[in-house]
């Protein structure tokens, strides 16, 4: 299947077709959903809570997003993938900005990147997608400002807040994004900014009238994942069947029935 581009993500758009993006952090969980024809890969600076064991995405770095993202494209060479710029970084100095996006293009492969925030990020979207750089929006829920936000909770619910989100994705929009990720607000809000703004949303937690949809491979497989938000589907319990593999693989080892002679190596030849 041919690599995605924005313009194919436009058409998707305008003739009405979802589009499936995964989260996705190292080169085995990318190979799998490559394999299963995802349009896009995010690899997201959640990976700081689902993989490496922070409270919270604020304490992930540049150089993890990179390690990642590296990982990512060696798993998955035809699929777009997108990278998370990380906390405190689209509120760099442009220049600053515009280095950090160019090392997750050229250094970690890949094709475009993310960024948290509404009007106040605008002008960095604008200085990166003028340097050629993809970029991709953020708005509702933003993890990198949960402490401000004092948790993770629905945003734009109340009339003003619905009316600033709506404003910041027109703004981003005129900066030049080519997508927009709405995350944990109102589905009817969902739906108003997709029929406004002329990119794809994505949407994860917002509602079943956005563009497509995303979900971290960890949530929607039942593999390692501490909490289940509401917007989460599983789709498999991979927690059970590894708990129970390693049961068995302990009381093997226990009882001497591992490893069996088929596991072993032959006698040394002369």
């Amino acid at each position: 299947m041919p690599l995605m581009t924005t313009a194919d993500l436009l058409g998707k758009k305008a003739n009405g077709e979802k589009i499936v993006m995964v989260t996705a952090y190292d080169a085995p969980s990318a190979r799998r959903a490559e394999a299963a024809g995802v349009d896009l890969i995010l690899v997201g600076d959640s990976l700081g809570m689902v993989v490496l064991g922070f409270e919270s995405t604020v304490y992930v770095t540049l150089e993890m997003m990179l390690h990642h993202t590296q990982a990512v494209r060696r798993g998955a060479k035809e699929t777009m993938i997108v990278a998370d710029l990380p906390f405190l970084w689209a509120h760099e100095a442009p220049e600053a900005v515009l280095r950090a996006a160019g090392r997750l293009i050229q250094e970690g492969g890949a094709h475009a990147v993310k960024l948290e925030g509404g009007v106040d990020v605008a002008p960095v979207v604008r200085r990166l997608t003028r340097a050629g750089i993809p970029v991709m929006g953020h708005l509702g829920l933003l993890p990198q400002s949960v402490l401000q936000l004092g948790g993770y909770r629905v945003q734009g619910k109340k009339a003003e807040d619905a009316d600033r989100l709506l404003a910041s994705a027109q703004a981003l929009v005129e900066a030049g994004v080519f997508a927009v990720v709405l995350e944990a607000i109102p589905e009817a809000l969902g739906q108003k900014i997709t029929e406004t703004v002329p990119v794809p949303t994505i949407g994860i937690g917002a509602g079943r009238f956005v563009d497509g949809q995303v979900l971290v491979y960890h949530d929607l497989l039942g593999y390692g994942a501490l909490h289940r938000p509401r917007f989460v589907k599983r789709y498999a319990d991979v927690d059970a069947q590894i708990d129970a593999a390693l049961r068995a693989y302990a009381d093997d080892v226990r009882s001497g029935r591992f490893p069996e002679a088929e596991h072993v190596y032959g006698p040394v030849r002369d």
